[in-house]
């Protein structure tokens, strides 16, 4: 083997698992200055999306895209699921206003959700306002996404929805700093120490399972969800605060349900809606 081959295969070794963190944390948080925007009126509202910009045409044409209502014609129980488990741990965090939703992003080795023996390292949190997904045709008044990643690069995101009452204790803790980012619309602020269970993760929660895809451009596809059951609560205060530090036009920025196109959605443990 040639010194440039053993280079390369080096190279390989140690920095492409870099980039490919990387690449997909870019996948995720879609780009800015592509303008996309929630409002149908503006011509580049949701049902515009997979025309905007060639790499995001699965947003028109998916066959297995989120978010989705939960019903019971797509309710089924599957003797595969177990229980949830979660292995979060504090660390090193950044706020990060991204002008459409604004996120926590963990710098650190935040811990990881197993699903099926295989760990998703936890990657950053962001927030829908109103909720993205519906159960039942109800749709919430904010809904958190906790995106997770795995040693392949693949994605799977919990998600928690919300209705108004008592403040949730992750955005209590980073409430001054969202409104500190309100004048700017855009910017980042760094949290110290975070710890992931302040969201409200509980490894006994009960939770429905579904293949879907990422909720902005690209829509990419391959996503492996589990939504919570148990609706937890956000106050009028911090919806309002997540809503005023956004750009405006983006105040509500969830997208519309999408076709069930035949999946199924799993459920645990099994219980009547």
């Amino acid at each position: 083997m040639s010194t440039y081959s053993i280079f390369l295969f080096a190279f390989s070794l140690f920095f492409l698992p870099f980039f490919s963190h990387f690449n997909i944390c870019l996948a995720l948080e879609s780009e800015e200055e592509e303008n996309y925007s929630y409002d149908e009126n503006t011509g580049r509202g949701p049902s515009r999306w997979g025309e905007l910009n060639p790499s995001w045409y699965r947003c028109g044409n998916g066959t297995s895209q989120s978010p989705i209502d939960i019903s019971r014609l797509s309710e089924q129980l599957s003797p595969d699921l177990a229980a949830l488990h979660t292995h979060y741990k504090p660390a090193q965090a950044t706020l990060i206003n991204k002008g459409h939703d604004i996120l926590v992003q963990w710098n650190e080795d935040a811990g990881d959700l197993n699903i099926s023996g295989v760990e998703y390292k936890l990657l950053q949190s962001h927030w829908h306002t109103p909720s993205e997904h519906k159960i039942n045709g109800r749709r919430f008044d904010a809904e958190l996404h906790a995106v997770h990643k795995n040693s392949l690069g693949e994605i799977a995101v919990l998600g928690i929805l919300f209705t108004s009452g008592p403040p949730n204790p992750l955005l209590s803790k980073v409430y001054d700093q969202i409104r500190s980012l309100e004048n700017n619309k855009t910017g980042e602020i760094g949290l110290g120490i975070i710890n992931p269970y302040e969201i409200g993760f509980e490894n006994n929660s009960s939770y429905y399972r579904y293949n879907g895809s990422l909720t902005t451009p690209p829509c990419d596809e391959g996503v492996l969800w589990t939504l919570l059951e148990q609706v937890q609560t956000v106050s009028f205060g911090q919806i309002k605060a997540l809503k005023d530090a956004v750009k405006d036009g983006y105040e509500e920025n969830a997208r519309p349900t999408q076709p069930i196109n035949g999946r199924t959605v799993d459920q645990y443990p099994r219980s009547h809606f």
